[in-house]
């Protein structure tokens, strides 16, 4: 026989994607998606349960900037009224969340006690409702216990009152209307508890709740381009969330209408300063001229010395209007230095070229407000306050600077006008001396009659517009509460976590598809090896009991049966010449199947009257000789180590009608014993009377000792078994084929179960290959097609027995 033409020029068999395989690995594990989407539900449902709702309110204001465009437009108005702009609004909402507006927000309400409902999952709060009346009798304003206080009835007249601050171990019991102390405060329970449910209260300070009433504020700009100013807040209490939304923006509104009327009182203030001062320089002034005019009789200079004094008068009159100006430099030049709050201009400062000095005060006065806001979530120390300050700091020292400027440049306009006063005075030196004395009167008299003309004006001016300051905003809709949670959503967890659960089940079969090492299906076989596989033994449906291997003749009708025969129909094609064929049966590893599928082979050939012997050749851990019910104290290693005769080790199973020859006690040496020329001599005897001589050996993964079987044998077997041999064992019938130059190997793929999880998604197309294949049938879909005389399943009880 000839068996060394290679097979080298086998090409691996073409294959194209069948994406109806696809649908049926997803298909075959459903109940995994389902599972998965079962316990998504389950978390889901978890999640909802004990989660805290949050809601949201909202309101909405007007920002009136045309109001605070004609409030601009008055003299002497203050610097804050500016016309509205696109900016104003996050400058507003950081007014709104100020210190100042929210804690005077929340007096307004009915913050000291809070009460709350314990569920199974989680506590509720009850506001606005009071299930019982707490009174409180004394309370320190700021150190007072902030204790949970749980309390339970007794009967009508006492209840029992725990304190988280010894973890509600030790139970009190009081009676309604008794004074209780506890952490600087007496207060008393008036009112009945309920019996039905847990109660607890505790007790608020003002800033307990400042956290939460700005930590829920959102203001945005609600229509782009305009000065509507929408209002957020979120809490987990809807009544409450409108509660303090609504006064918060009542606040703010009140806030800015007494912040703008303050700066013209300050104004005012100054301005009445001023008069009062100048009202007594007109009244001295003016009772020198006219004592001077009754002692030296004199009416009125002449137009001459009228025109060098109205000269001197202008340029006195400049003096002192620059040095109103210099008070005003000087008082902010103070409130800068010494004043750490936003800064206020009480003073015109028109004529000054203050443009800079203007916009230096108000960036001084964002960066205040923005410490101030930073300050309710930072320390002093942090970083961020002390970057601010840094900032605060350099923009102040611009001030500074900018002020000294100004005030050097009034000093140079007050030394040059000087200069031109005391050349106007050489003027009027040539006048007579009274009426030179009188010129000078006159024009002190004048000055003052003027400078306090001007600032009354002013004063009249800055108290038109304190009657007409009115709130720079308007509340165009209140907040009303809303009972519709905006998280968590129930659809929308529900939804999401389902379609977690259904991702994730699909994630879970690809990734077991991903991680199996295992071969399963004849395709993935076909994308491995140019080997062809001579057919499919099926999975047995039940486990197979002791004395039960031969089931292709226990079972003769069933499916299985039909595979094992379908092999023995492909077999009688390799060889064919030979009238006595070896057939060499082997695997990669142990448990692969090689002693049940030589077995059942044997079983096969036996039916139709072919005399077959199976030889047990794995002498290191054969199992052959369980299925016949051999002791294994002599056999095939007895043989070969001359210690037995050929009769004496050949034994015949009447049951099957099958001859067998046990391995034999384990040797020592089995891969020499199985090289040495007693096994080809055993081989030639066995031919003269046995037309299949089927050979069980050791793996050719783990031994070499079937080596010389497989170059000596007419047909090898490879037995590949599904769920078992890893995607390696594939490669090894090639590896056998170039290197020891066979043709004769066949793969059979053992205990075939169509697990549609670890099916190849590949199919494989002949036309583009020349494997040389046989035909045989994986049985799919034909178990129950009445054809075969198979057990019915569980669930086909209902059946009638045929």
């Amino acid at each position: 026989m000839d068996n060394t033409t290679p097979t080298e020029n086998n090409k691996l068999a073409s294959q194209t994607i069948n994406y109806w395989k696809i649908a049926l690995i997803f298909l075959s594990r459903w109940y995994w998606v389902a599972g998965t989407v079962l316990i998504s539900f389950i978390l889901a449902w978890l999640y909802v349960r004990s989660i805290t709702p949050i809601y949201i309110t909202s309101a909405s204001l007007k920002l009136d900037g045309d109001q605070q465009q004609q409030m601009a437009s008055l003299p002497g108005s203050p610097i804050n009224y500016r016309p509205f702009n696109q900016n104003q609004i996050q400058t507003e909402g950081i007014i709104m969340r100020s210190e100042d507006v929210i804690l005077n927000a929340l007096k307004n309400l009915d913050y000291k006690i809070s009460y709350y409902l314990e569920g199974r999952v989680r506590v509720t709060e009850l506001y606005p409702k009071q299930p019982f009346q707490v009174d409180i009798l004394t309370q320190d304003s700021v150190n007072f216990s902030r204790a949970t206080y749980s309390v339970k009835p007794v009967d009508s007249k006492t209840f029992e009152l725990f304190s988280s601050d010894d973890n509600n171990k030790n139970a009190k019991k009081y009676r309604y209307g008794q004074a209780i102390n506890a952490g600087n405060m007496v207060f008393t329970v008036k009112t009945e508890i309920p019996s039905a449910g847990n109660y607890s209260f505790k007790f608020n300070g003002v800033r307990d709740l400042y956290g939460r009433a700005a930590g829920g504020l959102n203001v945005f700009e609600q229509e782009k381009n305009t000065n509507i100013m929408g209002v957020t807040h979120t809490d987990s209490n809807p009544v409450f969330s409108a509660n303090v939304l609504n006064e918060i923006i009542k606040q703010y509104v009140k806030n800015d209408a007494q912040l703008k009327k303050r700066s013209a009182k300050q104004t005012i203030d100054y301005l009445d300063s001023q008069i009062a001062f100048l009202d007594a320089q007109v009244n001295k002034s003016g009772n020198k001229l006219s004592a001077f005019q009754s002692n030296n009789k004199l009416i009125d200079p002449n137009s001459d010395k009228q025109i060098s004094s109205s000269k001197l008068s202008n340029l006195q009159n400049q003096i002192a209007e620059l040095q109103l100006q210099e008070l005003g430099i000087q008082q902010l030049e103070t409130q800068v230095k010494n004043n750490k709050d936003r800064i206020q201009l009480n003073l015109n400062l028109e004529g000054t070229n203050s443009t800079l000095l203007t916009g230096l005060i108000t960036q001084l006065n964002g960066l205040i407000l923005n410490r101030e806001n930073k300050l309710q979530n930072f320390n002093a120390d942090a970083q961020p306050i002390q970057d601010i300050n840094r900032q605060i700091n350099e923009v102040k020292q611009a001030i500074v600077t900018n002020i000294r400027l100004l005030h050097e440049r009034n000093q140079k306009t007050i030394s040059y006008i000087n200069g031109q006063i005391g050349q106007a005075n050489q003027a009027l030196g040539s006048i007579p001396a009274k009426q030179n004395d009188f010129a000078k009167l006159q024009s002190n008299f004048d000055i003052n009659q003027r400078m306090f003309s001007m600032l009354f004006e002013r004063k009249l001016s800055a108290q038109i517009s304190s009657a007409a300051v009115i709130a720079g905003a308007t509340i165009i809709s209140v907040a009303q509460p809303s009972f519709y949670p905006i998280s968590p959503v129930p659809k929308k967890i529900y939804s999401s976590y389902l379609f977690m659960g259904l991702f994730s089940g699909l994630g879970l079969i690809l990734l077991v598809r991903i991680l199996n090492p295992y071969l399963y299906d004849i395709e993935t076989i076909e994308g491995l090896t140019a080997t062809p596989i001579i057919g499919v033994i099926l999975k047995y449906p039940k486990k197979v009991q002791p004395g039960e291997s031969v089931l292709s003749i226990e079972r003769p009708k069933s499916i299985f049966a039909e595979s094992v025969r379908s092999v023995r129909t492909n077999l009688s094609f390799m060889a064919s010449d030979q009238d006595t064929k070896v057939i060499c049966i082997t695997s990669e590893v142990s448990g692969e199947g090689k002693s049940f599928v030589s077995l059942n082979l044997a079983g096969t050939l036996s039916i139709i009257e072919k005399k077959v012997i199976i030889i047990a050749a794995d002498l290191r851990k054969s199992k052959l000789h369980h299925a016949f019910g051999s002791d294994n104290r002599i056999g095939l290693s007895s043989y070969l180590s001359k210690q037995a005769g050929l009769s004496d080790i050949i034994f015949t199973d009447e049951r099957h009608n099958i001859d067998y020859i046990t391995s034999g006690p384990v040797p020592p040496n089995p891969s020499e014993l199985l090289h040495h020329k007693a096994m080809e001599t055993l081989i030639e005897k066995l031919r003269e009377t046995y037309e299949y001589i089927i050979i069980d050996t050791a793996p050719v993964g783990l031994v070499s000792d079937s080596i010389p079987l497989i170059r000596k044998a007419d047909v090898n077997l490879f037995i590949i078994r599904s769920g078992v041999s890893k995607f390696r064992a594939a490669t090894i019938p090639d590896r056998l084929s170039k290197e020891y130059g066979l043709n004769n190997i066949a793969i059979i793929l053992n205990s075939f179960g169509d697990e549609k999880l670890h099916a190849n998604i590949y199919t494989t197309n002949y036309a583009h290959s020349n494997t040389g294949t046989y035909y045989y049938s994986n049985y799919t879909g034909y178990g129950k097609s009445g054809y075969y005389d198979d057990e019915k399943s569980w669930w086909e009880f209902w059946k009638k027995k045929g």
